[in-house]
């Protein structure tokens, strides 16, 4: 499976979240997960698996497929519960 995380620029942001998630799917023991990161622009559908997103840009992001909106992208206990969700949801927990 591949998750993009993704923002505006693919510069800060997208790589903070990146390396949360890669943090989170450790804590889990789910090692089947490829995750990198991306600006907004350069996203398309075939990019991921799974694309998370900051609010702010999430209406951006609509065309990619399945997509996880953060209300707070440095809120590590919402992105363990949706990471979670989605691991679990693809049968990888």
């Amino acid at each position: 499976m591949r998750i993009l995380a993704v923002c505006g620029s693919g510069l800060g942001t997208s790589f903070m979240v990146e390396m949360n998630i890669n943090q989170v799917l450790k804590e889990l023991g789910v090692t089947d997960v490829e995750v990198s990161h991306s600006d907004l622009s350069s996203a398309t559908p075939d990019s991921a698996d799974v694309f998370f997103l900051a609010k702010d840009i999430a209406e951006g992001g609509e065309s990619l497929g399945e997509v996880i909106v953060l209300d707070s992208i440095i809120d590590m206990d919402e992105l363990r519960a949706k990471v979670t969700a989605v691991v679990r949801d693809k049968g990888l927990i």
